[in-house]
């Protein structure tokens, strides 16, 4: 299973009107990087790239448009075949946010929003660059590292991604009890989760960074205007994770590696 396969989550997208705002954010809690990506650019939309301290390839990007949509961060899933998938994924029951759409350097790519209305979009269709495809090694800290699906409804949220790509979910006996399973994208390990949150719960979609420590990166976020809405937590393994919602109103988590097992990369 190589990395720009079919179904893989690979990279996470902010779209903001405001991208010096999201560069100030981020920026300052993780230390990211950030990069004019002019192939990547289309209309009046302006792409930024980003990249984690110390990393050798961007692992997202910030599209910035005065008039776009609503705030949105949304991971990316790779498709051979956008157009096909935008219509398939349709007839599952997702909703388009942003057409197909072909960006200079040939790549295609689309927003849609899953039945429970949570964004993601499908990219493909185009030449694989140097930078896109990352080296053989783990996450470094400030890095996106995990996907987290947070369901009120996992029977229904297990069934659309799973016919959408071949996902498959197998619950998490390391969790504490809670109602978390992994979720594999075609790799030996899995690289997401879905957290069934129960009729109460919420409904989302989010990145997960990497940290070395949660509880002071949490602090931090919440010094820099973001609110916390779960945690920190700690897992049976030592796990600790926290789920955050950003000053413009978008969701992100935070974790560190366990003192037991292994996260994947």
């Amino acid at each position: 299973m190589g990395f720009m396969d079919p179904g893989n989550v690979v990279r996470f997208e902010i779209a903001t009107a405001d991208g010096q705002a999201v560069r100030d954010f981020y920026g300052s809690l993780f230390g990211w990087s950030f990069a004019a990506d002019p192939d990547s650019s289309v209309g009046a939309v302006a792409c930024m790239r980003i990249t984690a301290p110390g990393a050798s390839y961007p692992m997202g990007a910030i599209h910035e448009d005065a008039d776009g949509p609503e705030e949105r961060v949304s991971v990316c899933v790779v498709s051979a075949d956008v157009a096909a998938d935008r219509e398939r994924l349709e007839k599952l029951g997702a909703g388009v946010v942003v057409p197909e759409t072909r960006a200079p350097d040939g790549t295609w790519s689309a927003r849609m929003a899953d039945p429970r209305g949570n964004v993601f979009s499908i990219v493909g269709d185009g030449p694989v660059r140097e930078q896109d495809e990352p080296v053989a090694a783990g996450p470094v800290p400030g890095s996106y590292a995990w996907f987290e699906v947070g369901t009120t409804d996992s029977e229904a949220t297990e069934g659309f991604y799973s016919a959408a790509f071949g996902w498959r979910f197998v619950f998490d006996d390391t969790a504490g009890g809670k109602r978390y399973h992994n979720v594999f994208t075609g790799n030996q390990w899995p690289s997401g989760g879905m957290y069934d949150l129960g009729a109460d719960g919420v409904d989302y979609l989010m990145p997960d960074f990497l940290v070395t420590d949660v509880p002071a990166t949490t602090a931090r976020a919440v010094e820099l205007g973001a609110k916390v809405e779960f945690g920190p937590d700690t897992n049976p393994d030592g796990l600790v994770y926290s789920r955050i919602v950003d000053p413009r109103g978008n969701r992100f988590g935070l974790f560190s590696m366990p003192t037991a097992g292994r996260v994947p990369a």
